[in-house]
This record gives structure tokens, sequence and C-alpha cells, in this order.
């Protein structure tokens, strides 16, 4: 018993000495996107400047609302072929439908009417 204890001891700190001299404790996370200063992250290389974070996010949330919008017309479909001629659940999947496309038309021009807004009326500068 006390044998099997001391190797366990020494085994652990063998492993310790091990990844104290392999291991680099203290990485920079930091990193460079298009010539701004941005934090590394699983994401990859988030800006921390407004302007180059906006410019980052955006493509990212438009895909996300893509593929949401995708789903729930995919899920209407699927609704649609399993109604059997049920009129409410028809309906229904014909609401799902509609309703995935009306969102996915919402957000495509929600960036144009910022842009419109933003850019054209009120000419704030340095948003292209």
């Amino acid at each position: 018993m006390l044998r099997r204890k001391f190797m366990s001891f020494w085994g652990s700190m063998a492993t310790l000495w091990v990844m104290a001299t392999n291991t680099v404790w203290a990485a920079n996370p930091f990193c460079t996107s298009g010539g701004s200063i941005g934090v590394d992250t699983a994401l990859g290389c988030v800006p921390v400047e407004i302007k180059a974070f906006v410019t980052w996010l955006l493509p990212k949330l438009f895909g996300i609302v893509g593929g949401i919008s995708f789903l729930l017309m995919v899920y209407g479909f699927i609704l649609m072929t399993t109604s059997q001629g049920d009129p409410k659940a028809v309906q229904g999947a014909k609401e799902t439908i509609t309703s995935a496309i009306s969102g996915l038309l919402l957000s495509i021009f929600s960036l144009f009417i910022l842009r419109l807004i933003m850019v054209d009326i009120l000419h704030i500068p340095g948003i292209n």
C-alpha cells in the first residue's frame, strides 16, 4: 500500500515536470485582423475596435439568420408533406414557410435600409 502511494507520488511529480518543461504557460492572446488589433478566440481573430467588429460580425450574423431561415423552411415543408390533407396542419405549415421567407427578406432588406439611412441620408463618416 505504501509502495503504491510512493510510486503514484513520483509518477505525478514526473508528469508535472514534463508538463512544466514542455508547456508554454503564457501565450499572446492578441492578434491582428485586417490591420486592426483583435483577440484570438475559437471563432478566430475578433477585432476590438467597433468598426472592425461590426464588419466582422455582420457576415456571421446574416449566415446564422440564413441558416435558421433555411431550417424553418425545411420544417414547414416537412409539416406540409406529413399533414395528410388536414386543413389546419396545411395552414400551419404555410404560415411557417411564409414566416421563414419573410424573416429572411426582412434581414436582407434591413442591411439595405441601414446603409441607406446611415450613408446616404445622415452622411455618417467612416461607414462605407
